[in-house]
């Protein structure tokens, strides 16, 4: 079927798949009745055992892998992901050195809110008009060019925090636009069987990064200095771009009709707008995002106000929280479609008990094992969020839909700000204490009135 204009938004268009058949692209001209086909599945079958053994189970667990495209993708991810965590270690504490001011780290954390939330919308509407390789390539390639032009400014000693500041807006910008086209890019490559499989490795990818990239930045920041962790971010962001680069050309979509960027932007907003699990699903997003995923950029006022300690420490806790999100991306990719809706609502319980812990045991060694339950109650059901959006998405709004909960992402730093204010004015683990019961009330009324969520696979 060839589709020459913009998908008609209609509430039958937006109900969920039926769990017998699995998700399905659902598309429709004007006037027409609606039409669903099932996306290409272009991954070949994980044999599965009979007996259902562990072997099987683990061997489907990785089963986009076996996608040649999906697998650079992946490595690409991990680069990326690997420059980014390694940035937040270097900025984070840079900033506190220089400034010894939350308020100011808050206000740096928060640089790149501004562009994320100004342009994430466009970045979307743009990944579901244009080749979404390229947008991602060149977003890649920006990151790498203001990695090299902070190294250079620490190098050259002219650096100061506004410095760090414009480098951090112009990170939001790239994620603004490689955000959504990444994502949107994973079913076109994968098909529509494995796009839950997909994402989550995917996630699976950027929590290995949050594991390793924050331990080694804390050891390379005490031993290289900042400047020389910007110069190996620079040598990741060139890997990314170079194996983004080796992905083939994923097949087109079906032409549309353009029209206006805003119109197309609308269009997006009404399409959630008509479909109420998506709504709750972004609400709950919108909680985890602003209420506890902020603490990690807290962090450093926690490692030398709280703790006593030094960047080798700061390291080690972001590694727990990137140890807790893969554990889960892992056990989540393994379980399948179990109870997945369940699942998000018990990752806010946990985030919230792990909060509350932090302000309660103001003890370092604690709160090591403290941060693997918080990155297991953020990341994964992040990743489980985005998958029951993405599945249940047209191929059509797909860059839209992931432009919304990069939108929700953008969020974060906009917590930041009053939470680094809050820390100055009562202290850490005071307004740690007050996230932590904020996040219980939400996700306590969630559980009671979302019926829905619950049976949600």
């Amino acid at each position: 079927m060839h589709i020459d204009q913009e998908p008609v938004v209609g509430t039958d268009t937006l109900e969920d798949p039926d769990p017998a058949s699995g998700p399905v692209d659902t598309l429709r001209e004007p006037g027409a009745a609606v039409v669903s086909r099932p996306l290409p599945d272009q991954t070949p079958e994980t044999e599965s055992a009979a007996d259902g053994s562990t072997t099987s189970k683990w061997r489907e667990t990785f089963s986009s892998l076996g996608n040649r495209d999906f697998r650079f993708l992946w490595f690409g991810t991990l680069f990326m992901m690997g420059g980014f965590q390694m940035g937040m270690i270097a900025q984070g504490f840079l900033v506190y050195e220089i400034t010894d001011s939350a308020k100011i780290l808050g206000l740096v954390s928060a640089g790149w809110a501004v562009p994320m939330l100004s342009l994430t919308l466009f970045g979307g509407a743009l990944a579901d008009r244009l080749e979404r390789k390229p947008i991602i390539q060149a977003g890649q390639a920006v990151s790498a060019v203001v990695a090299l032009a902070v190294a250079v400014a620490i190098s050259t000693d002219v650096l100061q925090w506004p410095h760090l500041l414009v480098a951090s807006m112009f990170n939001g910008v790239m994620f603004a636009f490689v955000g959504p086209a990444r994502q949107a890019i994973i079913p076109q490559i994968v098909g529509q069987k494995r796009i839950s499989n997909a994402i989550v490795l995917n996630s699976a990818a950027m929590s290995t990064m949050s594991l390793i990239a924050p331990a080694i930045a804390g050891v390379l920041y005490a031993t290289i200095g900042p400047e020389g962790v910007y110069y190996v971010m620079v040598g990741m962001w060139i890997l990314a771009v170079s194996l983004t680069t080796a992905i083939h050309k994923p097949a087109k979509m079906a032409k549309r009709v353009q029209s206006a960027i805003v119109k197309d932007i609308k269009a997006g907003l009404v399409y959630v707008g008509q479909n109420q699990i998506i709504l709750v699903l972004l609400g709950v997003m919108m909680a985890t995002v602003v209420l506890s995923m902020p603490f990690q950029s807290l962090l450093p006022v926690f490692v030398v106000d709280v703790y006593g300690l030094e960047s080798e420490a700061f390291g080690l806790l972001v590694s727990m929280i990137g140890l807790g999100s893969l554990v889960g991306s892992l056990g989540i990719a393994t379980i399948g479609n179990w109870h997945r809706g369940s699942l998000v609502i018990l990752g806010g319980f946990i985030a919230s008990i792990a909060l509350a812990l932090v302000a309660l045991i103001p003890i370092y060694e604690v709160a090591v094992v403290i941060m693997v339950l918080i990155g297991l109650g953020n990341i994964a059901p992040m990743a489980l969020i985005t998958a029951l959006i993405m599945e249940r998405a047209d191929e059509h709004y797909r860059g839209r839909m992931m432009s919304i909960i990069m939108l929700m992402w953008g969020m974060m730093p906009l917590g930041v700000m009053p939470l680094g204010v809050a820390v100055d004015a009562i202290g850490g683990r005071q307004t740690v204490g007050i996230m932590s019961a904020m996040l219980l009330a939400i996700f306590s009324v969630v559980l009671l009135t979302q019926r829905r969520l619950r049976q949600l696979q």
